[in-house]
């Protein structure tokens, strides 16, 4: 199960590398310049709500990219989704700067 939700969300630091600026402006909602752990896990959870065919809250192996792994919660989804905002989170400050959305988690 945890391969598969793994497998799931390896395109989205590529999508976070590629849309540069434009997605970092989008997922600052509030427009302070820095994305909190909230902001960047109700972002990055449209990718799962997209996935969620039958729209049930749990992504099946036929929703999943390659039609394997399953079944994913949304909160499994969001627990994953908050490991790599600390692995992004290099200096630990709790936000994400521009400079840190922009690399691969560690």
């Amino acid at each position: 199960m945890m391969r598969a939700l793994a497998a799931a969300l390896l395109f989205l630091p590529l999508a976070v590398l590629a849309q540069g600026t434009d997605l970092f402006h989008a997922m600052d909602t509030n427009g302070d310049g820095r994305i909190s752990e909230d902001e960047y896990v109700t972002y990055m959870s449209q990718g799962f709500y997209r996935l969620d065919r039958n729209h049930d809250g749990i992504l099946e192996s036929d929703e999943l990219p390659g039609g394997r792994g399953g079944p994913v919660t949304l909160k499994q989804w969001q627990d994953n989704l908050r490991r790599e905002f600390h692995k992004l989170d290099r200096n630990h400050d709790g936000y994400l700067s521009p400079r840190e959305l922009a690399q691969p988690p560690m």
